[in-house]
């Protein structure tokens, strides 16, 4: 998440993990499939069904700011939803990347680029996960909303100085998806030297 999440107060239990944050990311897992279906309805040359395709991701985009609101605000953070809230942001802009670059509207290296970044964060995630959960940063957060930006204005049928301004947005995302991803690799190998460092100091106590 964006910000420091509330931990729960001394003697009161956690959160559940069915809420209502965790509810609305699987439903922004949900609209994937949608997006894809209307996406490539026509072969992509429907600019209504762009304009669709444009309105079911901008509503999957804009949950993952009121999922991560509600969490926070409403202490329903969840080491579930601090996992399924990163996964759920790769499958839409995974989807939405592969779909453009299929479709011909966009480079494979920009998709390659930053599937690759985020694949390889989820794997690390993973890796870490037993020594503690890698949550979101701002600078994560921003490389996604830089994302949502250039990957809308890719699906909408635009033309002319706009396509213009939405390579700006999306090669600013592949610089912040960088950038980012070689921060995460920091914070994973720091977790695990720190875990290593306390097991090893436990040992010789």
């Amino acid at each position: 998440m964006s910000e420091p999440e509330p931990r729960a107060a001394a003697g009161h239990a956690a959160p559940p993990v069915v809420n209502l944050a965790n509810a609305l990311t699987m439903f922004r897992i949900v609209l994937v499939p949608v997006f894809v279906v209307a996406l490539f309805i026509d072969d992509g040359r429907s600019d209504l069904w762009r304009v669709i395709a444009f309105v079911v991701f901008a509503v999957a985009a804009i949950t993952d700011q009121i999922d991560g609101r509600i969490a926070r605000g409403w202490n329903l953070v969840t080491d579930f939803g601090k996992m399924a809230d990163p996964i759920a942001d790769k499958a839409l802009i995974g989807a939405a990347l592969l779909g453009l670059s299929i479709l011909g509207d966009l480079a494979w290296w920009v998709t390659v680029v930053i599937l690759v970044r985020e694949i390889g964060v989820t794997l690390l995630r993973f890796w870490v996960i037993r020594h503690g959960v890698i949550p979101a940063s701002r600078g994560g957060k921003l490389k996604t909303l830089l994302q949502c930006i250039g990957i809308g204005m890719f699906v909408l049928p635009l033309n002319g100085v706009l396509h213009v301004v939405g390579w700006v947005f999306m090669i600013a995302a592949v610089i912040a998806t960088v950038l980012t991803g070689l921060d995460y690799i920091w914070q994973a190998m720091s977790l695990r030297r720190t875990a290593h460092a306390a097991a090893t100091d436990a040992k010789f106590r």
